[in-house]
């Protein structure tokens, strides 16, 4: 068989790698913590789930619109209105099976050979490993620890070229857990009314998890840039609804058209009741989504404190998402090292910084979704292998 050339320009997300070693390890019997996968610890909220098995006993058992059912649009619309003030049309929302469709639509939408888009590095795998698919060039947007891994905006500014299609940014950010001041973001959006061509993505998937008294900026605040801003959302992190597959993305008016063509090429449309039960959390109570940031924020005081006792580690204070990307270069291992040692040695499933990218070695990313009787023994075992 004769594949095409660009499946070898096709990453992977490493956690899913780490997933899988560290199940069949606990499967041969070694007790394995997993601090690898970027998922919520927590339960579905039990109202969403009746709220799915409503929606199937009351049969809706079939296809829906290709942009999702327009009473889940009006709910986002209606969230967003709420929580950020700003008034979003129902008719340019897309529901997705997931965050990772949106992604890739909007890079297959501006990326193709000869053409550049800036993204987060380290990052989210997933934005790299597409534009590479679709033959772009990735610039890599540093986001450095001395930094607090907030991205600087005159350097992005600086990376612009003519030919460069768009610019992804995340922030609450993944791997790293950095927020990008409201400064830097104000400076973007001002910087590129000088480049009216280039597309911005904003991935705002984290935007309820910040600590500290922390505000989520949205870019949709921005109407200056609201003809070429994309923004991507869904309920995995929020509601603990990672295995759902749900999520959403606000287009403008001129790319929805395009989107929805290719939503019918790819999936059709997203699951009926997996709807019905993205409603009920946009919707109904918002108890558990507090109750799950106020266990977070006491896993990540226990987790930065627990890294920056071990020698040879140090770790910055996340200000939001649920990782910490601790230093590790004092160990005196690579990432890639550190993280094979954890697992095998320890039993302690841990990402490398290098699957988030080249700007990633010397640091391991840990995710603190694990309870806190988890975390307090992986990082006694972590500093058993350091030692």
């Amino acid at each position: 068989m004769q594949l095409a050339k660009n499946l070898s320009q096709l990453g992977t997300e490493t956690a899913f790698e780490v997933l899988a070693r560290a199940a069949k390890l606990a499967a041969a019997g070694k007790d394995v913590i997993n601090l690898g996968i970027g998922q919520p610890d927590f339960k579905t909220p039990t109202h969403v789930v009746e709220a799915a098995i409503k929606a199937m006993r009351d049969g809706h058992h079939g296809y829906t619109p290709a942009k999702g059912i327009p009473a889940l649009r009006e709910a986002v619309a209606n969230d967003v209105h709420i929580r950020r003030g700003v008034s979003v049309d129902p008719e340019n929302i897309m529901i997705m099976p997931g965050g990772k469709p949106t992604m890739f639509f909007a890079i297959m939408m501006f990326g193709e050979p000869g053409a550049e888009i800036i993204y987060p590095n380290p990052g989210f795998p997933i934005y790299e490993s597409a534009i590479r698919y679709v033959g772009a060039k990735p610039v890599p947007m540093r986001l450095l620890e001395e930094k607090g891994f907030a991205f600087s905006a005159d350097e992005v500014l600086g990376q612009i070229t003519d030919k460069t299609r768009l610019i992804i940014i995340n922030t609450p950010a993944n791997p790293t857990g950095g927020v990008t001041p409201k400064a830097e973001l104000d400076k973007l959006a001002a910087g590129l009314e000088r480049w009216p061509n280039v597309a911005l993505m904003s991935d705002e998937i984290y935007d309820r998890m910040l600590y500290d008294g922390l505000q989520h900026a949205s870019m949709l605040a921005y109407e200056g840039l609201r003809d070429r801003l994309i923004v991507l959302n869904g309920w995995s992190k929020t509601y603990a609804m990672t295995g759902w597959r749900l999520g959403y993305s606000i287009w403008p008016e001129k790319l929805i058209s395009h989107v929805e063509k290719l939503a019918v090429n790819n999936h059709s449309c997203v699951n009926a009741p997996t709807q019905f039960a993205g409603i009920a959390a946009l919707e109904g109570p918002q108890s558990a989504v507090d109750e799950m940031l106020v266990a977070f924020s006491e896993r990540r005081r226990v987790i930065v404190d627990g890294l920056n006792a071990i020698p040879g580690i140090r770790c910055a204070e996340p200000g939001g998402a649920f990782y910490a990307f601790p230093n590790i270069e004092g160990t005196g291992m690579d990432s890639k090292t550190l993280q094979s040692r954890l697992l095998e040695e320890a039993g302690v499933a841990v990402v490398a910084g290098t699957s988030f990218g080249a700007l990633g070695e010397g640091f391991v990313r840990f995710s603190y979704a694990a309870s806190l009787a988890e975390i307090e023994d992986a990082l006694a075992r972590i500093k058993k292998v350091i030692d």
